[in-house]
């Protein structure tokens, strides 16, 4: 007898069944089963993990973020397409040789279109963190965005595009996913599922790991507060590196100070996103070098990527 599409949900969230000191709530956005995934600690007796994630992004001519609003529509306009094309060529490299030179994992959020427009970049680049663990991160963040408006087999469609291309130009197929412009809808979370998408970051509102059980299976929300994102602060309320510097050491280690309060706290997670045009400028990485060697020294924080994260949960990854 054919299973049903609830019979099949329903024995995914069996099998996916965290232990009883889970608890079970309805997700706010897509309104599927979200629980807990309660970690007692990381490895090495750490309590709080911290994945850095860069976000590779290209964006065309006439599109991407904007440096001066007062140059738009300026033909050409340089100032704002130097401003991203600094990002790429030079910002993109430089935080690739910090993390090497630091010894700190790092994830890597790609737009597929990344790879193939701009292959001497991604190859120094790709050369310094050669073991990252590399995310879904769209075609591009302008022009070729997930069709949000088209349905769940369409979404379906672009996310296999996107991972068949990063497959193809870096020989390594993503289990987890960014949507692009960090913004995604209801069915994206069941079309990530469904294409082999084990884990996202587009939860947003959580200290710790949850599972979504979405009508295609399970999916794990490793948190990505907006709160932590330089690009929104940056270019949204002139914020600099070196706030930066003071906001991400001050939330890690708030979080660490709560778990050396109170053991018996779950294990944190977050995922803080980095983008080359704030972070990869030489004030910017001279900013970024002092957050790492703080965390360093904080004897609770694991600085790992996301998918030793998704390995210490336990969880068995198809």
């Amino acid at each position: 007898m054919r299973a049903t599409p609830l019979l099949l949900f329903l024995l995914a969230l069996l099998a996916w069944a965290s232990p009883s000191s889970s608890q079970t709530t309805q997700d706010w956005i897509t309104g599927a089963p979200r629980e807990a995934m309660p970690i007692k600690v990381w490895p090495g007796g750490k309590k709080v993990a911290v994945c850095f994630v860069l976000y590779v992004e290209v964006w065309g001519r006439g599109h991407g973020p904007v440096f001066r609003p007062d140059k738009v529509g300026t033909n050409p306009d340089v100032l704002n397409e130097s401003f991203r094309q600094y990002a790429i060529h030079w910002g993109v490299p430089r935080v690739g040789r910090l993390f090497k030179e630091q010894d700190v994992p790092i994830t890597i959020a790609l737009n597929a279109q990344f790879p193939g427009q701009h292959p001497e970049t991604w190859k120094t680049f790709r050369a310094s963190v050669p073991k990252a663990p590399i995310l879904g991160h769209g075609m591009n963040n302008s022009t070729e965005e997930l069709p949000l408006d088209k349905g769940l087999e369409a979404q379906k469609a672009y996310i296999k595009a996107v991972l068949d291309l990063i497959e193809k130009d870096t020989g390594a197929r993503p289990r987890g996913w960014s949507s692009p412009s960090v913004t995604s809808n209801v069915d994206t979370f069941a079309a990530t599922v469904a294409e082999g998408i084990r884990y996202s970051l587009d939860g947003m509102d959580s200290d710790v790991l949850s599972r979504l059980m979405t009508p295609a299976g399970p999916l794990v929300l490793i948190p990505y507060p907006t709160q932590t994102v330089d690009m929104g602060q940056y270019l949204g309320r002139q914020k600099e590196p070196v706030d930066f510097e003071r906001q991400w050491i001050d939330y890690v280690a708030e979080l660490a100070r709560e778990a050396d309060g109170d053991p018996d706290r779950p294990a944190t997670v977050v995922a803080i996103g980095v983008h080359p045009f704030v972070m990869g400028t030489p004030s910017g990485a001279a900013a970024f070098r002092r957050v790492l060697e703080a965390l360093k020294e904080q004897p609770l924080v694991w600085l790992t990527d996301t998918d030793a994260v998704m390995a210490a949960t336990g969880v068995k990854q198809p």
